[in-house]
């Protein structure tokens, strides 16, 4: 969707009589309203952002600004170029990462987006604003109970977040919990709440009663939509819990050849990248084709000149129903990569044939080895990390009460801290491989704890908790 406010100006100046009509043909004319609909808040906001940023470019707060107006008009390109741009001006803002892990969870790459939310709380951002998306991203990687943990704790700072609450309602039927579900979204039905009815719906086509999912569908939905829709409700279950999450709450389903498969990247992330990635962004482009058969991606059209090239979120490669939650019309023709782009690949380097090779000569004398650099004090080891605090004494009581809920399975690891931005991360170990690492994880998420893994870099100072 182009935005142009010519016609809203024209219809201001009729308004005001800006435009004369001259002579007699003023007298003929009988004066007639004009009608003109305003673009919506949406629109209008992004039209205020980018007037702001003609007149500062390099302003962090207009990019901000931008990018969250971008993304409310649903174009991803346009405020990952926003975003990316105040990444450069003010990297460790945690505004821009609180951006950044927005666009990314739009766009269905859940662990990119749960490591920028991390980086944004350990930059000092309000839980408040990132919460309720960062336990989405822990739903989209298949850490359900963190996941629930994180939406509980954004309930309990507002209380009127129906979003969260209407999340986590989703993440009670994956689990299977039908009653924490219904009596979480008890609530908002009670209130009529048509968001609710939809996460009613799917959470119970997610616990496999298609039929009672449908007839809700239909009862609240357009006719078009509803018949859109019910089709794919009677495939809810055979959906991984990463699938469900997004079909669930960003309208994004898998293609036929992967229902029931997870990608295993999201596995990756959850389990070696959340704590150690940069914040620039990363990944292929947002208008790059993983697959002929993909769909074109849900993005507006808004292409400012502010905005600077920059890598951007790759396309949702899955079938849509974007529009049953956002209650928007058919997608818009999709932006194109240019076709001015060079693939270094096919360039034909010239190289200079070898030199002949020299005669044999007498072997020289060996030569000492040179001594070998000493060992790092602190050499790349993994670990589990269980915490994190700004204060050293609070992470050595919060140990105690880990110790005493992890019990056993802690075993012969001890506690060490790690510098982490400006705080600190407490870990266990150090633990002899990933799969070990890996299985510890799992034994602490059984008891509620939440954890992940963590490599510490070569030269990283990792010291015992005092």
């Amino acid at each position: 969707m182009m935005v142009s406010r010519i016609p809203v100006l024209c219809a201001l100046a009729l308004g005001a009589g800006l435009l004369p009509l001259g002579g007699a043909a003023a007298q003929d004319v009988v004066s007639q309203p004009v009608v003109q609909a305003l673009p919506s808040p949406e629109v209008q906001r992004l039209n205020r952002a980018l007037v702001a940023l003609a007149k500062t470019p390099r302003d962090r707060t207009a990019l901000v600004e931008a990018g969250q107006a971008a993304l409310g008009v649903d174009d991803l390109e346009a405020a990952i170029g926003f975003f990316g741009r105040a990444a450069d001006v003010d990297p460790g803002h945690p505004d821009v990462a609180l951006g950044l892990g927005a666009v990314y969870l739009r766009a269905g790459r859940a662990g990119e987006a749960l490591v920028q939310f991390d980086r944004a709380l350990a930059a000092g951002a309000d839980e408040r604003a990132a919460l309720t998306d960062r336990a989405l991203s822990l739903d989209l990687v298949g850490e359900g109970p963190a996941a629930q943990t994180a939406y509980t704790r954004a309930l309990e700072l507002d209380p009127a977040n129906d979003e969260a609450r209407r999340r986590l309602a989703v993440s009670y039927a994956i689990a299977g919990n039908r009653a924490r579900f219904e009596d979480t979204l008890r609530p908002l039905l009670d209130r009529s709440d048509l968001a609710a009815q939809r996460a009613r719906a799917f959470g119970l086509a997610i616990m496999g009663e298609s039929d009672r999912a449908g007839a809700i569908v239909e009862q609240v939905m357009p006719r078009d939509i509803a018949t859109r829709l019910v089709p794919y409700l009677g495939y809810m279950p055979r959906l991984t819990r990463q699938q469900q999450a997004a079909a669930a709450n960003l309208g994004i389903f898998p293609r036929s050849a992967d229902i029931g498969r997870d990608d295993p990247r999201l596995a990756r992330f959850a389990a070696e990248e959340r704590a150690d990635s940069r914040l620039a962004p990363a990944g292929p482009p947002l208008d790059a084709r993983a697959a002929s058969e993909s769909e074109p991606a849900r993005v507006a059209t808004v292409t400012p000149d502010a905005v600077a090239a920059s890598p951007v979120p790759p396309p949702r490669p899955v079938e849509r129903v974007a529009d049953v939650f956002a209650d928007l019309g058919a997608p818009t023709a999709d932006a194109r990569v240019s076709g001015d782009a060079v693939d270094l690949s096919r360039i034909a380097v010239k190289r200079e044939a070898p030199p002949p090779l020299p005669a044999p000569v007498a072997k020289p004398a060996e030569k000492p080895k040179p001594k070998q650099p000493p060992k790092p004090v602190h050499p790349s080891r993994v670990w589990v990390q269980v915490a994190t605090g700004r204060k050293i004494d609070a992470l050595a009581f919060d140990w105690k009460r880990l110790a005493r809920e992890g019990g056993a399975a802690f075993g012969r690891f001890k506690p060490h801290t790690a510098r982490w931005g400006e705080t600190n991360r407490l870990v266990v170990g150090p633990i002899d491989s990933r799969d070990k690492a890996q299985a510890l994880v799992r034994e602490l998420k059984k008891k509620g704890l939440d954890t992940f893994l963590f490599v510490s870099d070569e030269g990283e100072a990792v010291q015992p908790l005092k």
